[in-house]
């Protein structure tokens, strides 16, 4: 078996279990779920619900979100943008294009907001997906055309907005084949999508072209154009920083090394289970 889907059914065995129970009990959470927020510097602020962080810059210009959750969310979010003195959603950015990262677009994107992601999950986002979780499956539906990104890039981006500028950045398949690191210069904050996951075991969409190693590589390729006071904004989980990224590196590379040895020798996946190389 090949590294890369060896290593996402690994990780995904692990995660399997929780990623159910959380979309059984989505419709109840969606619900009752209220959305907190908490300052990062400057015009910055990470908004937490249902589904991934998300980052909002507020100022003089507007408003720009990076992720946005799910249509139900949106409400929740936008009265606390409105709390923090912004107004509308001007922009937002798409890390990548699973349902609970993009979802919202669904609501945003007929209200008029601009929706920014990278070619590929722009691509993915108009037609009908399945997320493998391993114990269950998810089907995403293509989004309407007001729903989908109407601007795109292939490698880099970037925004004057708010006083500082916005690196969009992609470094090759990683969580999925559309992975953008959001770094914001002056504030010294990068919001890394699922591609950085404090929550859990990482999560690598390998049927639709998720690796291992291009986690490895994206996330290395991200540390290269940072410092060590960088804020450190993942998926989902708690905020960290430069030193985090570099623990997480070295432990999935540490994982790969395990692994790839495993296979050299013979080893079947049952087989590298009993072994626990993520112990």
């Amino acid at each position: 078996m090949h590294l890369a889907r060896f290593a996402a059914a690994l990780a995904a065995t692990f995660v399997a279990g929780a990623a159910s129970a959380q979309l059984a009990n989505l419709e109840e959470a969606l619900r009752t779920t209220p959305i907190t927020s908490e300052p990062l510097g400057g015009n910055l602020h990470v908004l937490n619900g249902v589904g991934g962080a998300i980052v909002a810059s507020i100022g003089e210009q507007g408003v720009l979100i990076v992720d946005d959750q799910f249509p139900e969310m949106a409400p929740k979010y936008k009265d606390e943008i409105r709390r923090l003195g912004g107004g509308d959603i001007d922009f937002v950015i798409n890390t990548h294009w699973h349902f609970d990262h993009a979802d919202g677009n669904l609501a945003l994107g007929p209200e008029g907001t601009w929706i920014v992601a990278h070619e590929n999950s722009r691509r993915m986002l108009t037609q009908d997906n399945v997320i493998n979780l391993v114990a269950m499956t998810r089907e995403q539906p293509a989004y309407p055309p007001e729903a989908r990104p109407v601007m795109s890039f292939t490698d880099a981006m970037m925004f004057h907005f708010n006083g500082e500028a916005i690196e969009l950045l992609h470094f090759g398949p990683a969580h999925t084949t559309g992975d953008t690191a959001v770094i914001f210069r002056g504030s010294n904050v990068v919001h890394m999508g699922d591609v950085f996951n404090t929550a859990g075991y990482p999560f690598i969409d390998a049927d639709n072209g998720g690796s291992l190693e291009g986690i490895i590589a994206f996330c290395s390729a991200v540390l290269e154009r940072i410092d060590e006071n960088t804020v450190v904004v993942p998926g989902h989980g708690p905020i960290g920083g430069y030193e985090d990224l570099v623990e997480y590196v070295g432990m999935l590379t540490a994982i790969r090394d395990r692994i790839q040895a495993l296979i050299d020798d013979g080893a079947s996946l049952e087989q590298v289970l009993a072994v626990a190389p993520t112990a």
